[in-house]
């Protein structure tokens, strides 16, 4: 039977925190359906103490970033920025068009036809997410979306150059930077000067995951998100050093970024919570770090890789890492996680900054019902149908009977008249 020897916090708290949020949340975004511009600059005035006399980069702007970063940086960018590409266009090339004759005379098919228009938000307040950058804009150029504009907020009282270098190499048509609820809700609903988008990707705080939730209808987005969560399953072939670096490499996202330890070995779950300990004393990130593993920590000792899996597939964390004899078994067992990453040889932070995979995943369990982004996120799948009149014949006996059982009388009549009119009998007369 599991154990816990460490437990996190009591998820009451975290809900009233929650509540405040989605208040805050539901004030800005009014604010700025009903004053547009205005409300957008109040509100980054407010928050990011940042009012230029436009929010949206010119090409002279943004060119005079890439004179702040150094090559090794700029090819660095790239490097990463190829390998999302390339998985994505493998993503890309696995989604096929069909049209197939199902029945004499009819035929079925379907389109992926992408968005017309995307707005990625790339956070940047705690710390410059250049990675998202990649992940986001991308991914919708690959998918063929036209429009594409990229906000993240200023960074120590300016816009970041590398983010906006990554935005810029990534394919982005319009470049902001505008941060927070803000820079959501003017990509979103729209501004005077701002054309609203169709769909809302990328990670944030929780003001932001708000946003999107509240947003979430009016258009688009890619999924749900809370703070960063990694679950690390280890077993004794794995030394505690490697966990404890693992835990905290993602515990620093933030001060609720849950980090937990599986696995069936107490003496490794015992050592790993001292290694914790000793890494904390050195971590630049320690504060942050510190903090989320205090509060948010768990340590879970299973007896066996079984029971491993079934309480790994309940917390169904956003990122799984897999230090154990036998990483396949959890590939070929797990069924609720983000992303995996198997074997010690790999880890979270390649996925997060430059293997090729997407880095935007569920949190909150959502990895229960849906994987990351990726992508098909961006892209409408559609159904078509073609028909001749001999099958609308055949279909529309079917049809017509079907509807009368339901009581659809306008619908048994669209049936109806195509058989009239295309059978092989005389024409009936038609109701007047």
């Amino acid at each position: 039977m599991a154990r816990w020897l460490k437990e996190g916090i009591d998820p009451d708290i975290k809900q009233k925190a929650d509540a405040q949020v989605r208040k805050t949340v539901e004030d800005i975004l009014e604010d700025i359906d009903s004053r547009g511009d205005a409300a957008v600059r109040d509100l980054s005035e407010k928050f990011d103490k940042w009012s230029p006399p436009s929010y949206r980069l010119t090409r002279e702007e943004i060119d005079a970033c890439y004179k702040e970063l150094d090559e090794q940086a700029i090819s660095d960018i790239r490097f990463a920025q190829e390998q999302v590409r390339n998985f994505a266009q493998i993503q890309r090339d696995a989604l096929q068009d069909v049209e197939v004759e199902t029945l004499p005379g009819v035929t079925l098919g379907h389109k992926n036809v992408p968005v017309n228009s995307v707005g990625c938000y790339i956070p940047g307040g705690k710390y410059p997410l250049i990675a998202s950058a990649h992940m986001s804009v991308v991914t919708a150029k690959v998918a063929g979306v036209p429009r594409i504009i990229a906000t993240a907020p200023p960074f120590e009282g300016r816009p970041h150059p590398a983010i906006v270098v990554a935005m810029d190499m990534a394919g982005a048509d319009e470049i902001y930077t505008l941060g927070g609820v803000q820079g959501i809700g003017a990509m979103a609903v729209g501004t005077e000067t701002i054309a609203p988008v169709d769909m809302i990707v990328g990670p944030g705080n929780a003001y932001v995951a708000e946003a999107k939730r509240q947003l979430f209808g009016r258009v688009g987005i890619d999924l749900f998100a809370g703070p960063t969560e990694t679950l690390i399953i280890a077993d004794e072939s794995v030394d505690e050093d490697f966990c404890a670096a693992d835990l905290l490499g993602q515990a620093e996202h933030g001060p609720t970024s849950p980090a937990v330890l599986l696995t069936n070995s107490e003496g490794l779950a015992k050592r790993t919570m001292e290694a914790v300990e000793r890494q904390l004393e050195w971590l630049p990130t320690a504060d942050v770090a510190g903090e989320a593993w205090r509060e948010y920590g768990q340590v879970i000792v299973c007896d066996s890789y079984e029971e491993m899996v079934e309480v790994a597939d309940e917390i169904a964390s956003e990122h799984v890492q897999v230090m154990t004899k036998d990483p396949n078994y959890f590939l070929d067992n797990m069924t609720n996680y983000g992303a995996l990453f198997l074997g010690q040889e790999t880890n979270v932070s390649y996925g997060d900054k430059v293997i090729g995979t997407n880095h935007t995943l569920p949190t909150m369990k959502a990895a229960r019902y849906t994987g990351g982004l990726w992508v098909g996120k961006f892209i409408k799948t559609c159904t078509f149908q073609r028909v001749t009149r001999e099958a609308s014949v055949m279909v529309g006996e079917y049809c017509s009977r079907l509807c009368a059982l339901e009581g659809f009388a306008g619908h048994k009549e669209q049936a109806d008249i195509r058989v009239r009119r295309y059978g092989q009998q005389p024409v009936q007369k038609e109701p007047a």
